[in-house]
């Protein structure tokens, strides 16, 4: 009885936050995702904005998923030290 292991996802492929902050007029977001292409490798997707309208995209392609989650933990640290917050996957809308 050989049962395949369970892969738990420790780093995440998806990161949400925002930054509001009324006396400055501000409501931003940001968000992050991992997601592979057509040919193996593993992309970033970087979307920026105001909450609310469209905002911009940018995909940046990595060799594999494990620097493309390196690359995201990174921004997602630059962005928390800039004062975004982190969503959770309950808050999204």
């Amino acid at each position: 009885m050989y049962h395949s292991p369970i892969q738990l996802d420790v780093f995440p492929t998806d990161v949400q936050m925002r930054r509001i902050d009324p006396a400055r007029n501000m409501r931003r977001f940001y968000r992050l995702s991992v997601q592979r292409d057509l040919f193996g490798r593993a992309s970033l997707v970087r979307e920026w904005g105001r909450i609310g309208f469209r905002g911009q995209m940018m995909v940046e392609t990595h060799p594999d998923e494990g620097k493309a989650i390196t690359a995201l933990m990174k921004l997602a640290a630059v962005k928390k030290r800039r004062g975004y917050e982190t969503l959770h996957s309950c808050d999204w809308t």
